[in-house]
Parts: C-alpha cells; sequence; structure tokens
C-alpha cells in the first residue's frame, strides 16, 4: 500500500467527493470501493451553515483520511490562505495544493505551484501539489520539500486518459522512490490499471465515478482496476516485441 509522509494508507485508491447525486449514494461509493483517501475541497465545507456541518459529519463517517484540496485557487495567496484556512477546518498539515494557470483546461500554473509550495512546506504544510508531466517542474518541486507529486492524466474532468504516456514513464523512471499519483483526467477504470501498469502508487478519481449512471459501481470497478493494474505491475510483465514469438513450443514437434 502506498506511504504519504510516512502514512501507509488503505488503498491505492483515491476518491474526490464533488458532484455526486446524493450523499448516500457518495457514501456507497467510498463503502464499495475501499478507497482510502477522500479529497475534499475546502471552499465547499467552508459555505458555512447545516449544510457544511452535515458534509462534514458525512467525510468523517468514511472512516478514511481526509486530503483537502485547493480547487479553484488561481493564484499563491488564494491556495496559501486556502490551505490555512484547511488546516483550521480539517486539523490536517496535508494539503493537495492546486494552482490554476489556464481557466480553459484547468492546467496548472508552474511558477505559482512552485511558489505555494515553497511557502507552504516553509509554514509545516505536508503538499500533494497537482501538476503537470513536466519533469523539470516536478524535479523542482521535490527541491522546494514536496515528497509526492501528483501529475495529470489529462485535463480535470475531461474522461481523456492518459495524454502523455510518455511523460507518465519517465517521472517514474526519473524517481523511482517518489510516491507518484495521476490525478485528473482519468475517465475509464483500463486507463487506471494502464497508469499501475507503469508503477504508479496510486490514482484520484472524481468525475468518472460521481458522474457515472451508477457511481458506485463505477468506484468499485476503479477500485478492481487498480488493484489489477497494480499486481500486473508487480509480477514483472513482459517486454513488447517487433516480431512474433511462439507461445507453443515447437521442440519435439512432428514434420510431415
Amino acid at each position: 500500500m502506498p506511504v504519504f509522509y510516512g502514512t501507509e494508507v488503505s488503498s491505492q485508491l483515491m476518491l474526490g467527493t464533488a458532484q455526486y447525486p446524493s450523499p448516500a449514494i457518495l457514501a456507497e461509493a467510498f463503502r464499495r470501493s475501499g478507497a482510502g483517501i477522500a479529497t475534499v475541497s475546502v471552499r465547499r465545507e467552508a459555505g458555512g451553515g447545516r449544510a457544511g456541518q452535515d458534509f462534514w459529519t458525512l467525510i468523517k463517517d468514511l472512516g478514511v483520511i481526509v486530503l483537502p484540496n485547493t480547487a479553484g485557487c488561481h493564484s499563491v495567496r488564494e491556495a496559501f490562505t486556502t490551505a490555512q484556512m484547511a488546516r483550521e477546518l480539517f486539523d490536517t498539515d496535508w494539503i493537495k495544493l492546486e494552482v490554476i494557470g489556464n481557466a480553459d483546461n484547468l492546467q496548472p500554473d508552474p511558477f505559482g505551484l512552485v511558489e505555494a509550495s515553497r511557502r507552504l512546506v516553509d509554514d509545516g504544510f505536508r503538499v500533494f501539489p497537482y501538476c503537470t508531466d513536466d519533469l523539470v517542474l516536478c524535479e523542482t518541486l521535490l527541491t522546494v520539500g514536496c515528497q509526492v507529486l501528483m501529475p495529470w492524466g489529462a485535463p480535470i474532468g475531461s474522461g481523456m486518459g492518459l495524454n502523455n504516456p510518455y511523460g507518465l514513464r519517465a517521472l517514474r523512471q526519473n524517481f523511482p522512490e517518489i510516491p507518484l499519483v495521476v490525478d485528473a483526467g482519468l475517465g475509464l477504470p483500463s486507463q487506471a490499471a494502464r497508469v499501475m501498469e507503469m508503477g504508479y502508487d496510486s490514482v484520484l478519481v472524481n468525475t468518472a465515478v460521481a458522474k457515472a449512471g451508477d457511481p458506485a459501481a463505477m468506484a468499485e470497478s476503479f477500485a478492481k482496476a487498480v488493484e489489477a493494474g497494480a499486481i500486473a505491475y508487480g509480477a514483472d510483465p513482459m517486454e513488447p516485441r517487433d516480431m512474433a514469438s511462439p507461445s507453443t513450443p515447437v521442440l519435439g514437434k512432428a514434420f510431415l
């Protein structure tokens, strides 16, 4: 199981908590998936009033680790303030850091992300940065103190899967000891299995589950795909070949 900042998590699947049809369906999705971490938008919880308290009670009742999220932040200042709110609300120094740079594809701002990570690490946070698969950016994030990387598969909520498998494989090869989580863009369980076959530690899924016709069933299918992909990676799969190779031995075959 993955270990983040010294804490072992019970599952390699993380689930987001937004956009579900109802609180009961959200809870059932977590139950059937066995997800070990729930990401929570601080803006949603900080709305105040009874609704916010009910949502927080639901999240606590899930019995999973809560990873607050600075979703929707477009500046270093906004992200830093939101993270401070999250620490107070959820009593955790873990923060999934988003600093969005492009309003259309929600790509993270690499410059703002590095600066916000540096400030948060200096303030005692344990940062989970949502980033692209750029090697230089990821190495810089590690240099400023991040101990986990969360590269995107594709733009948030797009369901396009893995836009740059080469880049994701390069991250795994260059940072073999760093926990890596593909965050954003996954639409199908098969895509999650592919991530895990690359040797990644976890995947984070929200929209593909919450917007499915049966969110709980989709959550369970993602959990099984993640498990299958991880087992396959551990089994040391064969490398692709340019030529065919007979699976049935020809030794001892009769020649007529």
